[in-house]
């Protein structure tokens, strides 16, 4: 430290004293700018947060005003926001294999929920990461295969049975939390004996959250943390923070020991059945019993997104950090959740099941209050990671996404390389301003222009003829891609 008087006489300083003084300051500038280049050239942490069945419109930050998403707004207006991105798929498990891979589901063999698995030849993000001295973890819901051979569990999991059994610890990951597919938001092991039926509860939708335990029943599937080793402590009360109280530990321990990490952390919420306690349905007492507890859990898991970023504020990682948010498809068919002006729902290709609310912020990396209406989607994670780490990728499989490092950058507003869907026989092509679509396993096709008619209203076919028959065969060309990939010739 350099200590000075305030009433220094500079007449009275002898030409030896300005040396020394000038030399300490500029040692001190040099250590200070070398500070910075080190702070420059640490690797960030990368948190892809994703949640469930969360409708485009469902946030504040994309224009809701019911549902109070405070902190998700918060961090959206930090960083870049999209208008246009997508889920890989319609429905939750192919989606989540392409955040991971950057190819599309269909390549993977997981072209729906509850089908498929990860398979150990696919290279993954925490794999890769993880050989450049990551610390990799996954808390949530995993989907990309069963999690035991021992026990009854969930949609899949059977005593025996390891046809899909796929954990995360296959996949690059040091630690994990996770259960094979859905829970209750609330109480996350637990279902009521009986339902208040004539309020709106069922096993399907919902429930109050319990407040006597004593009757309740096992909802039938458990958190895994290790191979066939399941969590027996702190499974009570919201499932958002119960997942929570796991990542941050994980991070805890990662800054600890210097290294830098990847979690991510992917919500049930607001998957049914949908579950709140009176005090979280407290701000939606004006609403009906059905919205009050659907909208409670979004704003129950939007306050543990807020305890995320505060841990990383206060363990002074939060500007180092690079924390991607979106959903995992478009709303469930029967709940208040929206969709906003696009068409259609959860299972669809068109643009509500698709088209999900999204944002990256990375402080040290991206301008703050950026919004961009970029088409992307969940196969871009990867190769936008791999882009900005400067990774090495090992071989020359088909990937489906592109780096999205310009774009992040506000330096790009044209995507020249197309998105492909499929899910349960519907395929479709999406542009930078098309989409062509087929529900009926290809025999006839739609054409819909996303700039001029976002809501697709009006089937243009008839006046693109050329247009549609070329990118019809664009899209036949990569469907077989994505069969050859299937079976097996990318490994």
């Amino acid at each position: 430290m350099i200590h000075y008087r305030n009433n220094l006489n500079i007449k009275s300083c002898n030409t030896e004293s300005i040396i020394r003084l000038s030399t300490l300051i500029m040692v001190f500038l040099l250590f200070s700018c070398q500070q910075k280049k080190t702070e420059g050239n640490k690797k960030p942490n990368i948190i892809l947060i994703m949640c469930d069945d969360l409708g485009w419109g469902d946030t504040g930050f994309n224009g809701n005003e019911i549902i109070k998403t405070p902190n998700l707004d918060m961090l959206a207006a930090k960083g870049i926001t999209f208008s246009r991105f997508y889920s890989a798929s319609a429905v939750c498990s192919p989606t989540r294999a392409s955040c991971l891979t950057g190819r599309n589901p269909y390549r993977l063999g997981i072209p729906g929920a509850n089908s498929g698995r990860l398979k150990e030849q696919e290279i993954t993000l925490p794999e890769l990461l993880k050989q450049k001295g990551y610390t990799t973890g996954h808390f949530g819901k995993w989907h990309l295969g069963t999690l035991t051979t021992k026990v009854k569990d969930a949609n899949r999991g059977k005593p025996g049975d390891s046809a899909h059994y796929s954990i995360p610890s296959m996949h690059g990951y040091d630690e994990y939390f996770v259960t094979e597919s859905k829970v209750p938001t609330y109480d996350p092991m637990l279902k009521p004996a009986v339902f208040d039926e004539e309020k709106g509860e069922s096993l399907r939708y919902g429930w109050k959250a319990m407040t006597d335990k004593s009757e309740a029943r096992n909802y039938g599937t458990y958190y895994w943390k290790g191979e066939e080793k399941s969590a027996i402590e702190n499974l009570d009360g919201d499932d958002a923070r119960v997942i929570i109280d796991r990542a941050i530990p994980f991070i805890e321990k990662s800054v600890l020991d210097k290294n830098p990490f990847f979690s991510v952390v992917w919500f049930h919420t607001p998957h049914l059945p949908v579950v709140a306690t009176d005090e979280m349905m407290a701000d939606y007492s004006e609403y009906s019993f059905k919205e009050q507890i659907y909208y409670a859990t979004i704003t129950g898991m939007d306050k543990q997104i807020g305890r995320l970023w505060k841990k990383l504020v206060e363990l002074g990682e939060a500007e180092n950090t690079m924390l991607w948010f979106c959903s995992d498809n478009g709303p469930e068919r029967d709940t208040p959740g929206t969709a906003g002006i696009y068409r259609e729902r959860k299972r669809s290709l068109y643009e509500g099941g698709v088209r999900v609310p999204a944002f990256c912020v990375y402080p040290n990396g991206i301008e703050a209050g950026q919004k961009t209406a970029f088409p992307c989607f969940t196969s871009d994670y990867l190769p936008t990671i791999v882009d900005i780490l400067r990774l090495d990728f090992p071989d020359d499989r088909p990937i489906d996404g592109v780096s999205l490092t310009s774009v992040l950058n506000g330096k790009e507003n044209v995507r020249e390389k197309p998105m492909g869907f499929q899910y349960g026989g519907k395929i479709s092509w999406v542009t930078q301003e098309y989409k062509l679509i087929s529900t009926d396993k290809g025999e006839t096709f739609e054409l819909y222009n996303l700039l001029n008619d976002p809501g697709e209203l009006k089937n243009s076919i008839a006046e693109n003829p050329e247009l549609a028959e070329e990118m019809k065969a664009d899209l036949l060309a990569w469907v077989e891609s994505c069969k050859q990939s299937k079976n097996g010739n990318d490994y």
